[in-house]
């Protein structure tokens, strides 16, 4: 599962290049970086007639009873609220790591090791008239186990393009085993706020 995520500016030129163009698009104070949390705004990348590029987008659908933010990769396909995003509306979320906490309700931050961004695969659509998007999710591999049975289908930056642009190639995706991660413990930024 994926609750939260960080995009932090100060660690990473390629997020502060996505924020900065956010902000050429979408104007100064749009939006904030750190932690990201479900119902926010924050920067997404998709791929249209303009290329790859990043639009800020509000993260969950939202439905009448409940909010959605993450969709199971194994099953998107298949479900009447993701088939479509799968088949068109593909999008890429980028951060610098993304929350996750134990049976202990200890918080943990994964990243990629040695890359400052990771980003995982996603789906975006129209919701009441505003652009939004879920994160997808797949069966923990090793690195991730121990804290919990879900995570994000994290993407090498290597893959974005292809995850985004060859519809030939989705289902591999979303069927594919996450690359190795890298845990820290977040309980003591949890506490300082």
């Amino acid at each position: 599962m994926c609750g939260r995520y960080q995009f932090t500016l100060e660690q990473c030129a390629e997020i502060l290049e996505i924020a900065r163009e956010v902000e050429r698009r979408h104007g100064a104070g749009a939006w904030r970086p750190g932690e990201v949390r479900p119902t926010a705004k924050a920067p997404v990348l998709v791929s249209d007639e303009e290329g790859i590029h990043p639009q800020l987008l509000t993260w969950g659908y939202r439905l009448p009873d409940s909010l959605v933010i993450n969709a199971r990769a194994e099953t998107a396909a298949e479900k009447n609220l993701f088939r479509d995003s799968v088949a068109s509306r593909r999008c890429v979320v980028p951060s610098t790591g993304f929350f996750e906490w134990d049976g202990e309700k200890r918080k943990y931050l994964f990243t990629l090791p040695g890359e400052p961004a990771l980003y995982m695969a996603g789906l975006y659509m129209m919701r009441e008239g505003q652009p939004c998007y879920c994160v997808l999710t797949t069966a923990a591999n090793d690195s991730m186990k121990e804290v919990h049975p879900r995570m994000p289908l994290v993407l090498r930056r290597e893959q974005v393009s292809s995850w985004l642009e060859q519809p030939g190639e989705t289902m591999a995706f979303l069927h594919m085993t996450p690359p190795t991660l890298e845990k820290a413990s977040a309980d003591a930024q949890m506490r300082l706020w």
